[in-house]
């Protein structure tokens, strides 16, 4: 049987001023990272929202 002098310790103890980093810090890091993908993605979308918009007011004039 184990006291609790005996206990595993936990050697990477948490600390309040440590938080982990937040999905927006995250993503933008990521973006940072992938600069050339980032761009294409964004123009890609910007594109095929654009020929969306312009399809739909086509066919509802």
């Amino acid at each position: 049987m184990t006291t609790p002098s005996e206990a595993p310790v936990d050697p990477t103890p948490e600390t309040p001023t440590e938080r982990p980093p937040t999905y927006v810090k995250l993503a933008m890091r990521n973006m940072v990272r992938k600069r050339g993908t980032s761009i294409f993605h964004f123009l890609l979308t910007a594109t095929g929202l654009l020929a969306v918009l312009i399809g739909l007011s086509y066919l509802t004039r």
